[in-house]
């Protein structure tokens, strides 16, 4: 049986392209993009599913009075596919209680910080700004409660004396590219899964917890 991804997002698609390249070499196996969904007709990564010939579809937010009436009409559009994950990739929108609820535990999302740390926008300025050694990614179970889902795994990255926050958010993206295929491979493959709020792997992992911290990418010399 083939797994069935709808992915939301916002922006340039970057994420979407790992991911479909996962899809493509069997890192993700059996599975198949379905729809690609977005709150931004302008935005670039429609064109990267439009090219791999995956169908995509706008859902203006700003065509709706209210948050919760743009969050019905994307369920709707979500449900329609029948997906079995629904995978955040650069979708800047916040849902409401009731759309996480409907998803639970077959939702997820990548945040480009160590959750906990710096959850919400701005995050490689705000590691800058607070001095930390280590920044990263974080790819989670979406919850009701912004960026605070249960933790599947996390990739960490050096802060180096040199960065700004556009070099430190580069090295942090290859890490998301790394990172979610892993994770979508590993939910969709039956090894991950959110039980009573927490995660649960099947085959453990490195780490504690079902949580695996991945430094994947050195300084450069």
């Amino acid at each position: 049986m083939t797994n069935r991804l709808v992915l939301l997002i916002s922006g340039r698609g970057s994420n979407l392209q790992s991911i479909l390249n996962a899809c493509q070499s069997g890192q993700i196996s059996s599975t198949e993009i379905v729809c690609v969904i977005s709150n931004r007709a302008e935005a670039p990564g429609l064109a990267v599913a439009i090219q791999a010939g995956i169908p995509t579809q706008v859902i203006a937010h700003r065509d709706y009075a209210s948050r919760e009436d743009f969050d019905a009409a994307l369920r709707r559009s979500i449900d329609a596919h029948h997906p079995d994950l629904v995978v955040l990739a650069g979708f800047m929108r916040q849902l409401t209680a009731a759309f996480v609820s409907h998803y639970l535990g077959r939702m997820v999302n990548i945040h480009p910080s160590l959750l906990p740390a710096f959850p919400g926008l701005h995050t490689h300025a705000r590691a800058l700004e607070k001095g930390v050694c280590w920044h990263g990614a974080t790819v989670h179970f979406v919850t009701p409660e912004l960026d605070a889902g249960p933790i599947i795994v996390q990739a960490a990255v050096p802060v180096l004396a040199t960065d700004d926050p556009a070099s430190l958010a580069a090295r942090v993206l290859e890490a998301e590219h790394q990172i979610y295929p892993q994770a979508l491979a590993a939910i969709l493959s039956g090894r991950c899964r959110l039980e009573a709020g927490r995660v649960h792997w099947s085959t453990p992992l490195p780490g504690a917890e079902g949580t695996v911290v991945h430094p994947v990418l050195a300084a450069p010399a």
